[in-house]
């Protein structure tokens, strides 16, 4: 299903509401809308396979032409609001982006952006005007008052982070299904497996440029239901939404579970959240004593998947899977897991190594870059893809996952993942945030640093540094705890919340530091 089916039975029915403003979307609205920004997108000359590009803060228009782009075949890449005119402008070149929108909001990113963009054909301006483009709104009204010839189903693509260098473009092939045909398998998952439907309210934290916020809208827009929007993420504004919009399924990161827990107790339980029934959480693994800790606050609601924007694959958790499993994300429900070694040998059950996916074809390829994808798939099988995770499979199928491969530090020939470290500092009274990562060591190859940003109130000091490796050391093996403590006002995270390690690691210049 899509809009343009509940704009049929329930036209008034909010499809999106903006929590602070109020700003709502009606189903009417949103079909209408999309329809006609998809037959002026088909009277420019875009088809089926072309690229529109968004450049957007959280606005209802951005489902107003995610929904464009669905129903004509489309490809929507939209672009992180947070980047400079340069790295935003190199994804519009970068996707091929035929057309851009921008909202009026970031009027001076969008303006340069465009400049360097010499080869796109045209743009258009929403919430208000920026020089060089034309008017949506104008755009909208002009397109000619028609249902599209023909519907096939578009698709995102969505760019990597760049955590790690330059951002790649994540294209997945279009399905063969027209629009309002099922075949998707997220939306297929979130109706059989966590019964998302037509009476729920989903509230969405989180920047909808990234995919997982996108991509759920999506599903609770094809179920019929309403979807409420943030306009920005702050721990008390989300819990006064899941009150006051009586919101029944909400997804978050563990960051933002680490952000409630942090509020006074006080705070916390002023807020009804008796409406809640269902808690989805990815991103990233959630600490275990993170996780008790919400359950204990919000009960058994908590539903944990483990996938990626490359979509090469999903596990899903519930919570009574979670207890008899702490720590796990769950089993697959999109094909056989495989553990591998570096090269490419499958390992024995508990062994940790590249976490990868079978799929009966190849889920996704990076835009332009063809040796990335090559690198992604497993030696012998194509279908087997991986995004650089590594984990282990327990005798129950379960996976775990240890860390990042490319954060994996190796001390003294022993691997150590940071995430392990991060997990067992994150919820120490003084620390607000941190992030782990390996520096040179003359002796040991490398050694493990801490970087700690304090709550409010906490003064940095030699003596909290050394009680902080400490208490690292009563949480885990003594060779994994910080051999050195870094105190800095903010670590460098993206706004969903994934921690920015090359910036760290930069930090250091090469060398170990003690203290604070």
């Amino acid at each position: 299903m899509y809009p343009g089916t509940h704009a049929q039975t329930t036209p008034a029915k909010p499809a999106v509401v903006m929590a602070a403003s109020g700003r709502t979307l009606t189903y009417a609205e949103l079909d209408d809308q999309s329809r006609r920004l998809a037959v002026g997108l088909h009277d420019l000359g875009l088809r089926r396979g072309d690229v529109v590009a968004m450049l957007s803060d959280n606005a209802p228009e951005c489902f107003v032409l995610y929904w464009a782009a669905l129903r004509s075949g489309l490809y929507l890449t939209a672009v992180n609001h947070h980047l400079t005119a340069s790295e935003a402008a190199y994804i519009v070149r970068d996707s091929g982006a035929k057309v851009l929108f921008a909202s009026g909001r970031l009027e001076e990113q969008a303006s340069d952006a465009l400049a360097e963009c010499p080869g796109l054909e045209t743009a258009f301006s929403f919430d208000g005007p920026i020089p060089g483009y034309g008017v949506y709104e104008t755009f909208l009204e002009s397109a000619e008052d028609r249902m599209p010839a023909e519907q096939p189903r578009g698709s995102d693509m969505l760019y990597s982070s760049g955590t790690t260098g330059r951002p790649k473009g994540i294209k997945p092939p279009l399905l063969p299904i027209a629009v309002d045909e099922p075949g998707d398998p997220l939306t297929a998952l979130a109706g059989t497996y966590l019964g998302v439907g037509p009476d729920d309210v989903y509230l969405s934290p989180a920047p909808i440029y990234h995919a997982a916020p996108l991509r759920w809208c999506g599903v609770v827009h094809a179920y019929g239901g309403t979807v409420v929007v943030l306009e920005k993420f702050s721990a008390e504004g989300a819990l006064e939404a899941l009150q006051n919009h009586r919101v029944t399924v909400v997804q978050m990161v563990p960051t933002m579970f680490v952000r409630m827990l942090q509020l006074d107790s006080a705070l916390r339980t002023k807020y009804d959240l008796s409406s809640l029934r269902l808690a989805i959480h990815a991103a990233a693994p959630c600490p275990v004593e993170v996780k008790r800790a919400m359950l204990d606050w919000w009960g058994p609601k908590l539903v944990e998947y483990y996938s990626s924007t490359e979509m090469s694959g999903m596990t899903v958790i519930t919570t009574p899977e979670w207890l008899k499993k702490p720590g796990s994300v769950g089993r697959s429900v999109f094909g056989p897991i495989h553990i591998c070694d570096e090269r490419g040998e499958e390992l024995c059950v508990g062994e940790v190594g590249r976490v990868y996916f079978e799929r009966d074809v190849r889920p996704f390829e990076y835009h332009n870059e063809p040796e990335k994808t090559k690198a992604a798939e497993h030696p012998d099988h194509a279908n087997w893809t991986a995004i650089g995770d590594l984990g282990y499979v327990d005798d129950d199928g379960y996976l775990f996952l240890t860390d990042r491969e490319s954060f994996m530090i190796i001390s003294g020939g022993v691997n150590i993942y940071p995430q392990e470290v991060e997990n067992a500092l994150a919820l120490h009274p003084a620390v607000y945030d941190i992030g782990v990562v390996g520096i040179p060591d003359p002796v040991m190859g490398q050694q493990v640093k801490a970087f700690v940003a304090l709550r409010p109130g906490i003064t940095p000091s030699d003596a909290l540094a050394e009680e902080l490796i400490a208490y690292a050391r009563t949480k885990v093996a003594a060779y994994k705890a910080p051999r050195s403590v870094e105190f800095i006002d903010e670590l460098p995270r993206t706004p969903t919340g994934k921690l920015v390690k090359s910036a760290l690691t930069a930090r250091t210049s090469g060398g170990a530091t003690g203290g604070h």
